[in-house]
């Protein structure tokens, strides 16, 4: 496993060589070095989800959530995170994506 640090800008627990934080997207490595560290690691999505949450017509306002639960191979739970999405009334609606993005070494 890699050795992570924290973003300085938002504080999310990132990879030690990561020339951007995939929270905030904020540029953490500048000149030659961030140059390198974006050829040495390529990215691509290996998971890609979007959907629309419509909220009912029936009811009054409902607080809604979004809870990512991350799993090991064992079924253990080794992340949790709640992103509060707010009170939807009868007429509006959320769009969400879910993408789990991939950097890898070059030569792998």
């Amino acid at each position: 496993m890699g050795k992570t640090r924290s973003c300085p800008h938002c504080k999310a627990t990132i990879l030690e060589s990561a020339p951007i934080c995939p929270q905030c997207r904020h540029h953490l490595q500048f000149g030659a070095a961030s140059t390198a560290a974006t050829d040495a690691t390529p990215h691509f999505s290996a998971l890609n989800v979007e959907g629309t949450l419509r909220h009912s017509e029936q009811g009054g306002d409902w607080e809604y959530s979004v809870v990512l639960s991350i799993r090991n191979e064992r079924g253990e739970e080794i992340s949790r995170q709640v992103v509060g999405v707010g009170a939807l009334r009868s007429t509006e609606a959320r769009i969400f994506t879910l993408a789990v993005d991939v950097a890898t070494p070059r030569g792998r």
